[in-house]
């Protein structure tokens, strides 16, 4: 992503693709501060669209693609960096989502990313900080989606947990309340369902703690409207109220009956889905009272945008606590980067690698190239690519962190050409990323015991030079002996290695 200051940008937006609604805020940069100019909805309803297969159906897509066309109309005229996309647990779990975003990034013209679970919490986390009073206490922090629900206890502007479990209102509605009747029988059911999930998070919900409850979704606020509507509070949630309201869905047995203050018509069918959810919440973590903030997810997509854009990357740091874990060498992983970026500038227009976003890979895949090691040595290449891949990393999209495992998988024997391949015309840059970051590491094979030689680079499509000064190579036998065997390793993928 471009590192351009956000207030360079006329504007800036985010959309979040939400399991149950996609929503869009388009927001004006001012000293640090977003002024909100527009805001967006429509209840999509893609988890829905899901079958037992996990793929996403057709008319699901199509009600996506007609909610972003309206969308469009205010993001086309943004340039690159302006707009952040972030799908959720909907496109988390289809299986076919490559698809439906292929269509989405048609329409939009601006890139859809993937975000993890805990991903979402963080940012959902970040969003509602900014949108309720800075108290100096720990907050517990709730969102109820269509198809997850985020847990987060965090203090000020810093979460310090982040959960996010396999439960929504869409999702739920489709298992316990798919044909719209209401029976304490089917209520019990999701209850109890929501209750299991829940247990694997309450011992660290509890041991951290909290002082204030707050909600952050459209669920918890419709609730919150029924309950004040009733006369029980003043939009804020407490165990009378959603035990009124309880008996009050009984009483009706049917969603179409919900005619309540405070339930729109359009939320009706996932509305008791999303109270046993919360009921569960509330049981589980003893809560008496929790309020309702307006900012979420997409506010906190716009705020993580504001901090990219000053410098402020948390991207960064979460790369500098997994190279502290796992106790990365930093000295040589700097001095891998600083000559991979070398490389990089002489071979940047050749190998079409001018974007921002092959200088961050870079950077990021030569600083944690080595993670693998503190597992073991043997094909620690490896073992480094499965941690990037499979953990948590905050900033991080799922496509980041797919590319960035590939790179760590292929900085040394063979490049996995086949899955770099998976990414269409971007695979073909991947796999020059990745011949860039083997030069820089065996550039530097002897780790910073011997002064290095300046050396210059000359790529074509199919090829890369590499000129040495005149006899270096021969008074230094290792690094000539790494570059033949370089050399043929990078024939498997079609390039081929000269060094003079």
């Amino acid at each position: 992503m471009p590192h351009t200051p956000a207030e360079s940008f006329p504007l800036i937006a985010a959309i979040d693709l939400g399991s149950n609604s996609f929503h869009m805020v388009l927001a004006k940069a001012d000293h640090g501060e977003l002024r909100i100019l527009e805001r967006l909805g429509d209840k999509v309803q893609l988890a829905a669209g899901i079958d037992e297969q996990r793929l996403l159906n057709e008319e699901a897509m199509l009600r996506g693609l007609e909610c972003l066309r309206r969308f469009a109309q205010l993001t086309a005229s943004l340039p690159e960096g302006a707009v952040r996309i972030v799908g959720t647990n909907a496109l988390r779990e289809a299986h076919n989502r490559a698809e439906f975003i292929r269509r989405a990034e048609e329409v939009l013209g601006h890139p859809v990313e993937v975000i993890s679970g805990r991903e979402e919490a963080r940012l959902i986390y970040l969003g509602v900080s900014h949108s309720i009073a800075d108290t100096p206490g720990k907050r517990l922090v709730t969102d109820i989606g269509g198809g997850s629900t985020e847990f987060i206890i965090g203090q000020r502007f810093e979460p310090l947990l982040r959960e996010s479990l396999q439960m929504g209102c869409v999702s739920y509605t489709q298992r316990y309340f798919k044909d719209g009747k209401i029976t304490p029988a089917r209520y019990a059911q999701a209850y109890t369902a929501a209750r299991l999930e829940i247990m694997g998070i309450e011992h660290a919900l509890r041991r951290l703690g909290w002082q204030d409850a707050v909600g952050a979704s459209g669920t918890i606020k419709a609730i919150g409207l029924a309950i004040q509507a009733a006369g029980l509070g003043s939009g804020e949630i407490n165990p009378d109220g959603l035990a009124w309201l309880k008996r009050k869905m009984f009483k009706l047995g049917d969603v179409d009956k919900l005619d309540l203050g405070g339930i729109k018509p359009d939320r009706r069918g996932i509305f008791p889905a999303g109270l046993a959810i919360l009921e569960a919440i509330f049981d589980a973590c003893e809560i008496e009272r929790m309020t309702h903030s307006e900012g979420a997810l997409r506010e906190g997509v716009l705020y993580d945008l504001l901090g990219r854009h000053h410098h402020e990357d948390v991207r960064q740091r979460t790369l500098s606590a997994l190279m502290e874990r796992y106790h990365v060498d930093l000295e040589q992983a700097a001095r891998v980067e600083h000559k991979a970026l070398e490389a990089l500038d002489q071979v940047a227009d050749d190998w079409e690698l001018g974007d921002e976003w092959h200088r961050e890979l870079l950077i990021w895949a030569a600083r944690v190239h080595e993670l693998g090691l503190d597992i073991a040595h043997y094909q620690y290449h490896k073992h480094g690519a499965y941690l990037i891949e499979h953990s948590d990393l905050a900033g991080f999209s799922r496509m980041d962190q797919q590319m960035l495992a590939l790179l760590v998988r292929g900085h040394r024997r063979n490049i996995p050409k086949d899955k770099l391949g998976e990414f269409g015309d971007e695979g073909i840059k991947l796999i020059r990323l990745c011949v860039l970051l083997r030069f820089a590491i065996l550039f530097h094979h002897i780790r910073g015991t011997q002064e290095m030689p300046r050396v210059q680079l000359q790529a074509s499509t199919q090829s890369l030079e590499i000129h040495f000064p005149e006899d270096w190579l021969a008074s230094n036998p290792l690094t000539q002996a790494d570059f033949v065997q370089e050399a043929e390793w990078l024939k498997r993928t079609g390039i081929e290695l000269s060094v003079r």
